[in-house]
């Protein structure tokens, strides 16, 4: 179901209530136990750390960035977002007590993982900048970074499963490493869904809207947080519908997809964000 609405909720107290009742909607009525998002402790991936029981949330942070803990007094699980960027081998995240008491060190391994790779033949004016162009990223990728460090103290409840945002054909994945006129550039940081220019854009999951804006090289873009440092960014939109500050729940739209920014064709440009690190969106969805 798809939902319109602007400002019905406002405020944490608004996404808390939004996230309850689709709790209670989403809870297989035969129990089911199936864990979302899946867990793939590789570079781009989710790891997902068991921290027993404590009295209170504890804290954890992955160099130093605040991690997303979930659970209660019987059984705390941190979400651990692993960077594109991250080498094969040994991490770890730091924890500690709500009042600062316990501190310790929890490692897990990362896995390799070799993600496609597509070389292009594309003419220079396409990816050079000039020096104007430039400036303007550097000034858009400054004010970014601000967005994607938004660590807000709602918790996603525990059913994390999202809905895909957009119909249409998954035209690229999560990973693949872009080789233009033999310069490699960096790997794409999200999923794309091709779909006609005007097709609807939802909310994957409860959130609140964190940034809207026209970037250079996205477009017209939304950002959520749905909380706790889990944040998912919409790209090339040829409409935003929503504002900063307005409450969303799953399926309520946000958006129609577009051509803007810099594109060939009209798509949705999907990530999701966790501790600052981008990770595979097809974690949190079915097929």
């Amino acid at each position: 179901m798809q939902f319109r609405r602007r400002d019905l909720l406002a405020g944490g107290a608004g996404l808390l209530a939004l996230q309850a009742l689709e709790l209670r909607a989403s809870t297989p009525a035969d129990g089911g136990s199936e864990l979302w998002p899946r867990t793939a402790q590789v570079p781009g991936g989710i790891a997902r750390l068991s921290l027993g029981p404590a009295p209170e949330r504890p804290l954890a942070f992955a160099d130093q960035i605040p991690v997303l803990v979930l659970g209660d007094a019987i059984e705390w699980t941190a979400l651990v977002g692993i960077p594109l960027a991250a080498t094969p081998g040994e991490r770890s995240i730091d924890l500690r007590g709500a009042k600062g008491a316990g501190a310790r060190r929890l490692s897990y391994q990362v896995a390799a993982k070799k993600y496609s790779e597509q070389r292009l033949k594309v003419p220079p004016r396409t990816v050079d900048l000039s020096a104007e162009d430039e400036a303007r990223y550097q000034r858009e990728r400054t004010h970014l970074a601000g967005v994607m460090a938004t660590f807000s103290e709602t918790v996603p409840h525990a059913s994390m499963q999202m809905c895909v945002p957009s119909p249409g054909r998954r035209s690229s994945s999560f990973g693949l490493r872009r080789v233009f006129n033999g310069q490699a550039r960096n790997p794409h940081s999200g999923m794309d869904i091709a779909a006609a220019t005007g097709t609807p854009v939802v909310a994957p999951l409860a959130a609140k809207v964190i940034d809207t804006g026209d970037y250079f090289f996205n477009g017209n873009t939304v950002w959520l947080d749905h909380g706790a440092g889990l944040l998912s960014m919409y790209c090339h939109l040829s409409a935003i519908d929503v504002r900063v500050g307005d409450v969303l729940r799953a399926g309520e739209q946000l958006g129609e997809v577009g051509a803007t920014g810099r594109v060939t064709g009209p798509h949705l440009h999907w990530s999701v964000s966790l501790n600052r690190a981008m990770v595979d969106p097809a974690l949190f969805i079915t097929g």
